[in-house]
């Protein structure tokens, strides 16, 4: 039969004369014989109680085993040079909301979603950005000859060995924290005091809030207005009219023009320069808009009914430098009382970065911690013997069956060959 199940059936045969019943012979019964798997080989089977009997057969090397290593592990702790953290917490700068930022706050959690979708970022993580600038970390290396003390061969090298041992954090509550570590405790607040002091200095060199913004914008614009005020007033005195002259001639009128030609502008440089942090939509935007629109008309007026003529011949040029003096006057007039707001504003919003909390000295070490490296050792090593015993138990079982013994005979061998042995 098929399966190497072959059925044996015996049939005894009952002679003449013999009583059928009596004289017969015990025939024995048919039974059925299996033959044995042709390749020889028993099916693979994990037990759980085998699993348990390697367990407490290897009893004594996976206990004594990890607490030796446990143990080894907690006296090489006592030997690392230990290492303090230092801490300080310091508030940002904070930024004046805007028209568009008020009216976001005021609609509450559909204001969030408004704001997210705006792309509104967390103002620590700009500041977090700066302590981590190439600017900020190359002036700490300086301060502190940090090349020296991380022996490192370049600035590269110690830019990284400096942000390994620097950590900053920006809180839900808007707090920023920065936590250094050393083996020195002193040189560890000094550092960390340090990093606040080095972004102290670099906020001062850029436009981070709206006012300061503001405030370099029309810097630069009164610079500029200055040196063109100063080369009209040059250009001026160059004619030789003395200023009585004017008392004679349409002086009066042209100088209307320019005082009204430099508001139009001074107008226009402060659209431009709105631009920037509103959008055309709010309302002071729409505000400076119209005034800029009223100035021109006024403007236009003002020119066309201003007398082209009149003057002597020789007051003409006099009457146009006039003119061109008194434009750049009353622009330049116009852009530094726009720079003191600025700087009125920026003085309001208080200092650019407050301290909370200073770094002080730490008493205690931050690590190693001396426990948990046992702890992780002795598990470590536990997990790492029991893995070994399972897999050296299964080789056992399989050199007991001669195909896995062939193949593991063959990988040998192959390895062997593959080692050049």
């Amino acid at each position: 039969m098929r399966d190497g199940l072959t059925p044996t059936l015996a049939i005894a045969t009952t002679p003449v004369g013999a009583h059928p019943v009596r004289d017969a012979p015990q025939t024995p019964t048919p039974t059925m014989t299996t033959a044995p798997d042709p390749h020889g080989q028993p099916k693979d089977e994990i037990s759980l109680l085998d699993l348990l009997q390697v367990i407490v057969d290897n009893l004594r090397l996976l206990v004594l085993g990890p607490l030796a290593v446990g143990i080894l592990a907690l006296g090489i702790s006592f030997l690392i040079p230990p290492t303090y953290t230092a801490k300080t917490q310091f508030l940002p700068p904070q930024q004046q909301q805007s028209a568009a930022a008020s009216m976001l706050a005021s609609l509450g959690g559909l204001g969030g979603l408004a704001g997210a979708a705006a792309g509104l970022k967390n103002p620590a993580d700009q500041f977090l950005a700066y302590m981590k600038s190439v600017t900020l970390q190359d002036a700490l290396i300086e301060r502190f000859k940090l090349q020296d003390r991380y022996d490192t061969k370049t600035k590269v090298d110690t830019r990284t060995a400096l942000t390994s041992n620097v950590r900053g954090v920006g809180g839900k509550d808007g707090l920023i924290s920065v936590e250094v570590d050393d083996k020195d405790p002193q040189f560890a607040a000094d550092l960390a005091n340090a990093h606040v002091d080095e972004l102290r200095k670099l906020l001062s060199k850029l436009a981070v809030t709206e006012a300061q913004q503001r405030r370099l914008f029309f810097e630069k614009q009164l610079t500029q207005a200055k040196d063109k005020l100063t080369q009209a007033e040059i250009e001026l005195k160059a004619t030789g009219v003395s200023g009585s002259v004017l008392k004679s001639n349409p002086a009066s009128a042209v100088a209307a023009v320019a005082a009204l030609q430099a508001q139009a502008t001074a107008q226009e440089v402060k659209v431009g320069a709105m631009r920037g942090y509103l959008a055309e939509t709010a309302a002071d935007f729409k505000q400076a808009m119209t005034e800029l629109a009223n100035l021109r008309a006024q403007l236009a007026k003002q020119e066309k009914d201003a007398p082209a003529g009149g003057a002597a011949a020789g007051q003409g040029d006099y009457v146009t430098k006039y003119r061109e003096f008194k434009y750049h006057e009353t622009l330049f007039e116009l852009f530094a009382k726009q720079y003191e707001l600025a700087r009125i504003d920026e003085a309001r919003e208080g200092a650019v970065v407050q301290v909370l909390d200073a770094a002080q000295p730490p008493e205690r070490k931050a690590k190693p911690k001396k426990a948990l490296i046992a702890i992780i050792a002795t598990l470590a090593t536990g997990f790492a013997l029991l893995l070994f015993i399972f897999i050296r138990q299964a080789l056992r079982n399989a050199g007991s069956n001669s195909g896995t013994a062939l193949k593991l005979a063959t990988l040998q061998a192959s390895w062997r060959k593959a080692l050049g042995k």
